[in-house]
């Protein structure tokens, strides 16, 4: 089964062009080096929870939005590889350096997958 990196990130709304421009960039990268699939998805029917929620999560603030994003690989010693190649990859200094989003509220984490269709 798959390998999934998952990630959730507030962006101001006034930098969604240029968090696109990032992800299609980052997702150019990674499927060059060999993710299987590469998501991007912005909220769209996302409610803050009384406890726990999406815009909780990462202290969205009131001019931001959520960008939920996942990565696939075949393996997480795929994944691992492919990690290191990406984060040497001489496209993803820019992204890297300018992120259009706060990295310090940013969850992100690997997955083995238990179930998938």
């Amino acid at each position: 089964m798959a390998y999934v990196d998952g990630f959730i990130v507030a962006v101001p709304r006034d930098k969604i062009d240029a968090y696109i421009k990032m992800a299609e960039t980052a997702r150019d990268v990674w499927m060059e080096l060999g993710a299987l699939s590469y998501v991007e998805a912005l909220a769209d029917d996302v409610s803050p929870g009384e406890l726990t929620s999406f815009p909780r999560a990462v202290q969205l603030k009131d001019d931001e939005t959520v960008v939920f994003s996942w990565i696939t690989y075949e393996s997480r010693e795929s994944r691992d590889a492919i990690m290191k190649k990406v984060m040497d990859d001489p496209r993803m200094k820019d992204g890297m350096e300018n992120m259009p989003f706060d990295g310090k509220r940013m969850i992100y984490g690997g997955f083995r997958t238990i179930v998938e269709s």
